[in-house]
């Protein structure tokens, strides 16, 4: 049975082995068979495995590499949600970014991303235009964890696309938006999460779980 809140609590206290031992028991039971759930090819770049999905809590895998490239043209975004990361293996960096409201001299315009169980995410154009300028960055790397509020814009870059994986607590705060920056004359458009079936889905987890046994041997 997972436990959401001491996860929490175990994030909050860097409990490093225990959220590594906990992500390697989901990834295990994915390659045993026992977990039936399908990865999905996120539109930012990485695949996530979502191992919880508990009203507006979630826990998932997310694993990033060199055939999931991280730029898009809607890299800037900000979630819903409150998120905290704790890094697997691997390495990547998050740069917060400076958004102000500016009708005069604006450089990108805020998009509403509207996603169906479908898997289907609808970007919706909004009135607001805005100003972005790159703010401080932090890198985070193995065994290290991060946090990031709702409703703050940022991006995620892994440096060199190395393969790196985190394990993601996301909690969603009510009356909140997905959003993300795009063109200013950019018209609405959708994006596809692509699911993976159970071979892909297998292959996924099995490579992430030696990496993740190569990045935390265990103690003898």
């Amino acid at each position: 049975m997972m436990d959401y809140p001491a996860l929490e609590r175990a994030a909050r206290r860097g409990a490093t082995v225990e959220l590594v031992r906990h992500a390697a028991a989901q990834l295990e039971g994915v390659v045993s068979g026992g977990r039936a759930l399908r990865a999905v090819r996120h539109p930012l770049g990485f695949v996530c495995l979502p191992v919880l999905r508990d009203g507006a809590q979630g826990v998932c895998v997310h694993v990033f590499g060199p055939a999931d490239p991280i730029l898009t043209g809607h890299q800037v975004h900000s979630h819903s949600w409150e998120l905290t990361s704790t890094v697997l293996y691997g390495e990547l960096n998050n740069r917060r970014m400076e958004v102000t409201e500016e009708a005069a001299r604006p450089t990108h315009r805020v998009f509403e991303v509207h996603s169906a169980p479908s898997g289907v995410d609808e970007l919706r154009p909004t009135r607001r235009l805005v100003r972005c300028l790159p703010g401080a960055e932090q890198s985070s790397s193995r065994g290290q964890t991060y946090a990031l509020p709702a409703g703050e814009f940022h991006t995620t870059v892994v440096p060199d696309g190395r393969p790196t994986a985190t394990l993601v607590l996301g909690r969603t705060l009510p009356g909140r938006a997905d959003l993300s920056l795009g063109p200013i004359r950019a018209p609405g458009h959708r994006v596809v999460r692509r699911m993976c079936d159970a071979a892909q889905t297998v292959r996924i987890a099995q490579a992430a779980l030696r990496r993740i046994h190569e990045a935390h041997p265990p103690s003898v």
